[in-house]
């Protein structure tokens, strides 16, 4: 499995779930595709399925646009002490 479960945007037919679904399971999407069309023949809950998983899974742009943490005020070269082990660090000219 990779990362975290989204829709695709590259890879998309309709939403991009499957194209999402075979991403985080790291398959072809044909197949996904293909489990879905059957599930319609022989079950027909798989639109249903669809649809929720449309609502539910955040779109793949959604989730990359996350805020990172900004840069630590004190880089370590600046360091005195250890953080760890309150010892003093040594720098080697």
């Amino acid at each position: 499995m990779s990362g975290q479960l989204a829709r695709s945007k590259s890879d998309r037919m309709i939403a991009g779930v499957c194209g999402g679904l075979a991403n985080y399971f790291n398959i072809d999407p044909v197949i996904v595709r293909l489990v879905f069309v059957v599930a319609v023949l022989f079950g027909g809950i798989s639109p249903l399925v669809y649809i929720i998983l449309w609502i539910v899974m955040p779109e793949e742009s959604a989730i990359r646009a996350q805020p990172t943490l900004p840069p630590h005020p004190r880089p370590v070269e600046e360091w005195k002490y250890d953080p760890y082990t309150g010892e003093p660090i040594r720098r080697e000219p």
